[in-house]
């Protein structure tokens, strides 16, 4: 049989596969059940195969599993039904082994996995989420963690991952900030190409790396309100210019999947978006993967978007305007031989699906390899190497928003240090959504981190009181955190949000701390996919606990942890010294820890703007002129600019020019500039170049990310960085749908923020026009 000739190309092997296929066999490459249910764990630890997935496989084949090692509340696998890291490479392992072994053509299984921040399943390195990613502007350093991400993923077997995000944050009111980078698409894509690589490498047929899934396609981060899954209001050309760029990148870059997004554009689903999906993505961008939905999109089209009358109708849409699997696999599985039959589409489109299903399990060696290595899964699967890694991640995407009086970093030497708030002990809750249940004394919170930073001096030195919980009026905790806080000379305050799902750990103490054992269940989480607010406020009573702590007259560090932007004037106003956290990750307490006491200087920096107030929103950068002056109550200044975050250094620019001054449409300058440590101490700088076309045929964004670079300066030490300026920086979007660079005078800012720079001038001639 020519399919299992791995010296023939995957095109030939692809096209005698489908010949001997039926038709039920072809549908069963489209679907992907819910991988969890899939197997059973005995008392002894060994996993067998349920009967109702060896009954699937009997129907004509499962082509894909979602999440088999995916661990968490809505799984409902926990620490002691779940698998570790080398029993999870035997259960894949053992599943791969049944369809092999008992399907007719012997079609290996493609099993998906999520691993956003880190492989979703027990065990695995939990990594700082997206958004604290972004903030570190280190493109090398993302792509080390990606590679990390798919060395765990792949030795259990997954061969699949449903990131990166490549949503551009609109509204931060969105439950799913955390899980995005930016609100600049700039900066999103220069991200995600760095995550194709780290993810795929330079073949998929290896054991570390695993096919690339980009997301949400398309603007699901634009969406009304806010609101999860919400309509999109966008004309193409705004579509093309801001958020469909970083997929442009990332597809360029060799991505292997797309996954379509929940939401409408100007009344299209995604879902049934041919122009997306066909004309787009394959025909204009030359995509070769293949595009899967999200969990349960295809049921929209039936019900919620209503384009289609029944489940014949909306997977015929799906099919015929590109989709190729379906997460769930629910309506594919159900409707599609039942659309065939009548007529909706061809057996010839089947066909084109699930080709591209079959040739990535080509291209991923499936056929040749369809089994991993407990061992190395054992070996590698949170090893002190990516620990370490995530520490670093964390550190270096940590902003330092404000600092009163040089009151960080701290003084390890004899100062009594209170450690209050939700948050400051609180496991999950510094770790985002899409998590699995944790083993105890895998994750360092802040508290912890703390008092390993002050070793044996610790017990003497720190005090500790929760204080509140995220949600709820509860203040049974306050007279404790102020009696601890009364007997500090600093007071650090970890406060902020949760995207903690009910993990089963109960409640706290609020009056000492302690666990304790209720029938109760308390859930905190105010963040996370579906969890989408109307206010950016601190919830519950955690700002009172501030200003009643405030009262007393000391120093006072906030730390946020949180999934998106904290709009609190008050606190803006008063705290001494704020750290942004976002959610740190499994490392999280010793990265903070280590920029608390000077041991790293921070460097992260903001990738989304933060408002005064809600009701500034929308409040990104990358605004238009015409966004009008302010409104009656305030300005449209946010508190905290795009690209914005202090060090305990000072850095210096001067000398900005561009070289040459005068170039045409085609041509390319550079950017030049001398930045100096003004300061006492080493640290990294994020150098930011900003473009303004100054005046254009289609109205622009005032100032748009164009390149940074990430530098590390010794005191008094001055490095000349350099940006590059061609057509990829200065195009626009023409009504034609394509990018032109059009004469006339740009603005090529650089600097430390979008809002403090310096400015050179950059002059594009027509052909023939004399300088």
């Amino acid at each position: 049989m020519d399919y299992k000739d791995a010296s023939l190309p995957i095109r030939e092997r692809v096209q005698d596969l489908l010949e001997r296929m039926t038709t039920e066999e072809k549908i069963g490459q489209l679907i992907q059940p819910m991988g969890w249910k899939t197997y059973l764990k005995e008392a002894d630890g060994t996993v067998q195969v349920t009967e109702q997935f060896k009954e699937e496989v009997a129907r004509g084949g499962v082509g894909s599993l979602y999440g088999v090692l995916r661990a968490d509340p809505w799984t409902e696998v926990t620490l002691e039904t779940g698998l570790t890291p080398r029993q999870g490479a035997v259960a894949t392992n053992e599943i791969q082994r049944y369809v092999i072994e008992n399907s007719r053509l012997g079609i290996p299984i493609l099993f998906g996995e999520e691993c956003s921040h880190g492989h979703m399943a027990i065990g695995a390195t939990v990594f700082p989420v997206p958004l604290t990613v972004g903030s570190t502007w280190n493109k090398d350093l993302y792509r080390e963690m990606c590679e990390a991400i798919a060395a765990e993923t792949r030795s259990q077997g997954g061969a699949a991952t449903y990131s990166p995000v490549l949503d551009v944050v609109r509204d931060p009111r969105w439950g799913r900030t955390e899980e995005c980078f930016a609100e600049d698409p700039y900066l999103i894509g220069e991200l995600a190409v760095e995550a194709i690589k780290g993810l795929q490498g330079e073949r998929l047929d290896t054991d570390k790396t695993i096919v690339a899934t980009l997301k949400h396609f398309a603007a699901y981060g634009s969406s009304e309100g806010g609101r999860n899954a919400a309509p999109v209001h966008m004309g193409l050309r705004e579509l093309h210019e801001i958020d469909l760029l970083p997929f442009k990148k990332a597809v360029e870059a060799g991505a292997c999947s797309v996954m379509t997004a929940y939401n409408e554009i100007d009344g299209v689903p995604c879902t049934s978006n041919s122009y997306l999906l066909n004309d787009l993505l394959r025909e204009e961008w030359g995509f070769d993967g293949f595009v899967i939905t999200d969990f349960g999109a295809i049921q929209m089209l039936v019900s919620g978007h209503n384009t289609a009358e029944n489940g014949e109708q909306a997977v015929a849409q799906s099919l015929k305007a590109g989709v190729d699997m379906e997460m769930s696999g629910y309506m594919y599985g159900k409707h599609l031989a039942g659309a065939l039959a009548q007529g909706l589409m061809t057996e010839d489109e089947l066909n084109t699906a699930a080709g591209r299903v079959l040739d990535m399990k080509f291209r991923l060696g499936l056929f040749e390899r369809p089994y991993v290595d407990p061992d190395f899964a054992q070996q590698v699967i949170g090893c002190e190497e990516h620990v370490e890694l995530a520490r670093r991640v964390a550190a270096e995407g940590i902003i330092l928003l404000k600092n009163e009086q040089a009151t960080l970093p701290l003084s390890k030497a004899g100062a009594k240090i209170a450690v209050i708030g939700p948050n400051a002990n609180h496991v999950y809750n510094q770790l985002g959504d899409y998590t699995s249940p944790q083993p105890k004394g895998q994750i360092v919170t802040v508290l912890e981190g703390i008092r390993r930073k002050l070793g044996a001096d610790a017990d003497d030195q720190v005090l500790y009181a929760p204080g509140c919980r995220i949600k709820g009026d509860a203040k049974d905790g306050f007279g404790h955190a102020l009696a601890c806080a009364e007997q500090a000379d600093a007071i650090v305050m970890v406060i902020g949000g949760s995207s903690a799902r009910d993990f089963g750990e109960g409640t706290i103490d609020l009056r000492t701390g302690a666990s304790v054992v209720t029938d109760n269940a308390w859930n905190d989480m105010e963040c996370g996919e579906g969890i989408d607010r109307s206010t950016l406020s601190l919830m519950g009573v955690q700002l009172e606990l501030v200003q009643e702590i405030f009262k007393l007259g000391k120093p006072v560090i906030i730390v946020y942890i949180n999934g998106r932007p904290i709009a609190e004037p008050w606190i803006e106003e008063h705290a001494h010294a704020i750290l942004e956290a976002w959610y740190p990750g499994q490392e999280g307490g010793n990265a903070i820890a280590d920029i608390l006491f000077g041991d790293v200087n921070p460097s992260g920096r903001l990738t989304v703007s933060i408002p005064k107030h809600v009701g500034q929103l929308p409040v990104y950068y990358h605004s238009k002129r015409t966004r009008g002056k302010r409104y009656l109550e305030t300005d449209l200044e946010p508190q905290y600019p795009f690209g914005f975050g202090l060090s305990y250094t000072q850095f210096g620019y001067d000398n900005i020019r561009v070289v040459p001054e005068v170039i045409t449409p085609g041509g390319e300058a550079e950017v030049q500039i001398e930045v100096t440590n003004i300061g006492g101490v080493a640290g990294d700088e994020v150098v930011q170049m900003y473009v303004t076309d100054v005046s254009a045929s289609v109205t622009r964004a005032e100032t748009s990310l164009k390149g940074f670079h990430k530098i590390h300066l010794q005191p008094g030490e001055t490095k000349l960085v350099t940006f590059p300026v061609n057509q990829e920086h200065l195009a626009l979007i023409n009504a034609q749908l394509e990018p032109v660079v059009e004469p006339g005078e740009f603005r090529l800012m650089v600097g430390s923020s979008s809002k403090d720079w310096l400015a050179c001038s950059l002059h594009v001639k027509r052909e023939g026009e004399q300088p």
